[in-house]
């Protein structure tokens, strides 16, 4: 793959997991405001609890089709050929742990940088998700029980 295949390749799945995780995360919004007005305020600590584990599990959901895409990536331009070794690469690459026992050639090794940058976003996005939803349940709790009582 020439460079810039590699760019104009990387930055459509990167695109494509980006448009994923942003969709996925503004659903587990939705799935949130949900839950928290089927529990009367303030909040007992389980359903604090409860809320925080389906936003996680949502999540992790969203970076495992990522990691998928990627592998499916790797698969159909060829850079590696078998289905374990490429979910493998791509969740080493996604988290950026970089083991470096499976190594991709010169020709797709920006192709293959692309994927760590999407794990980079992906998590980033992920975490200040987190932060914002559960601070504001955190805080709007609060908020309910000294006002209300």
């Amino acid at each position: 793959m020439t460079l810039w295949n590699q760019l104009l390749w990387g930055s459509i799945y990167l695109s494509a997991c980006l448009i994923l995780e942003i969709t996925v995360l503004v659903w587990c919004a939705s799935v949130l405001n949900r839950m928290s007005k089927r529990f009367s305020k303030p909040y007992r600590p389980w359903q604090l609890g409860l809320m925080l584990l389906v936003a996680i599990f949502i999540i992790l959901g969203s970076h495992t089709a990522q990691v998928w895409i990627w592998s499916s990536a790797f698969v159909m331009v060829g850079a590696i050929e078998d289905w374990n070794t490429s979910v493998y690469f791509s969740l080493v690459t996604y988290t950026t742990l970089g083991y470096g026992d499976v190594v991709l050639g010169p020709a797709l090794r920006i192709f293959a940088a692309l994927a760590a940058v999407t794990g980079l976003f992906g998590f980033g996005i992920s975490t200040a998700f987190l932060v914002s939803a559960m601070g504001r349940l955190f805080s709007f709790n609060g908020q309910r029980s000294e006002g209300g009582g």
